[in-house]
């Protein structure tokens, strides 16, 4: 196996494949990728057996053939080259690996392709027809609320629930809720319920620009077809939670403030809260917001006071400054609306004026206030 590629090249489809690969594993063998070189195409490939990546990168072949190539000490190389020309020779039989520049040479010692983990045939004829761009946007808008929690599997993924004539993708974790219903998605076949884990769709972030040209799912994983690159991934085989029964349907205080307004303040206020509870109060009158943070134990306080519409007369509600940061900053909109009813209900979040075919929903729960 013999090719010619400029470090800068290899380096960036290695970073992007990468991000799959596992820091231990049990199996060492995926600790690396695999390497197959047919013609001018080089095909890297990387798994952690729940996800597998393929991408492709034109180089200058010189003989066919396919190693496993360890991925740590390949990857620091690259980094540290400048962006020169690099031979790779690799000996099938005896493993041995070889990289030429003009100023050294690097040795390796690889593993038969053939030890390497099969990546998984999506046995499906039947294509979910989604834009980039509407796939893009459902996954930086939902992924920050997913759970971390591999107790509660399901939550650890994000569901998008295929409908003839919308799509919606949900997120939470339990302290907050994202909930995403796009009327400008249509399917001509089959309705779907699918969990998509959240590791998967950060690692499909680093692939947007790349044209997204297909999506297949079976009953056990789903496949992105980009320009140069694919992606299979096992799907969650869980019971998404009734998010539906979370949503209040009787939060009729609605608090109207200015987005960029509120996220500085809370950003502010946040330094000065404990380190214990991570809470920011808001004290709401019928033309401001206060919005408030202290630490008793080091005696520390902050507040601040901003202009706003408020329906109600006057409510004082807690919560804890990350998630409520983290909820501001995925809404777009010029004026935000908060729906609330009381201090210990959750409170609703949602962009005054909602984008052309989208209604977005966000859900963050209080934190008990301070006496």
């Amino acid at each position: 196996m013999k090719f010619s590629v400029l470090s800068g090249d290899l380096l960036k489809i290695l970073v992007k494949t990468g991000s799959v690969i596992p820091t231990r594993s049990t199996m060492p063998v995926l600790e690396n990728y695999l390497f197959e070189l047919k013609e001018d195409a080089l095909t890297i490939t990387a798994t952690d057996i729940d996800i597998s990546v393929s991408s492709s990168i034109s180089v200058k072949g010189e003989q066919n053939g396919s190693i496993v190539v360890p991925s740590k000490r390949l990857m620091e190389t690259m980094r540290a080259l400048p962006n020169i020309n690099v031979k790779f020779t690799a000996e099938v039989v005896s493993n041995k690996i070889m990289m030429l520049t003009d100023k050294g040479e690097y040795r390796l010692t690889g593993l038969p392709s053939e030890e390497y983990p099969t990546t998984p045939r999506v046995k499906s004829d039947e294509e979910i027809l989604i834009s980039t761009d509407l796939l893009k946007r459902s996954i930086n808008k939902t992924i920050f609320a997913a759970s971390t929690d591999e107790l509660r599997p399901a939550m650890t993924g994000v569901l998008f629930q295929m409908k003839k004539e919308e799509l919606r993708v949900v997120a939470t974790d339990g302290h907050r809720l994202v909930r995403i219903i796009n009327t400008g998605f249509k399917t001509q076949k089959s309705e779907y319920d699918i969990i998509i884990p959240a590791k998967t769709l950060n690692i499909i972030s680093k692939y947007f620009e790349e044209k997204l040209n297909s999506v297949y799912l079976d009953g056990t994983h789903i496949m992105f077809n980009f320009e140069n690159s694919v992606l299979v991934s096992r799907i969650i085989d869980e019971k998404y939670p009734n998010y539906e029964t979370v949503i209040p349907l009787d939060n009729n205080k609605v608090l109207s403030v200015n987005r960029n307004e509120i996220i500085s303040s809370v950003r502010r206020a946040s330094f000065y809260a404990s380190s214990s509870t991570h809470q920011v109060k808001f004290s709401i009158l019928k033309d401001s917001v206060t919005i408030s943070a202290e630490d008793i134990d080091f005696g520390s306080e902050a507040k601040e006071t901003l202009g706003c519409e408020f329906s109600d007369n006057e409510l004082e509600i807690g919560f804890n400054a990350a998630y409520i940061n983290d909820i501001l900053s995925h809404i777009d909109s010029e004026e935000i609306e908060f729906l609330l009813s009381s201090p210990n209900r959750a409170a609703m979040v949602k962009p005054k004026q909602q984008q052309e075919n989208e209604d977005i929903l966000m859900l963050v729960m209080p934190v008990r206030l301070n006496s």
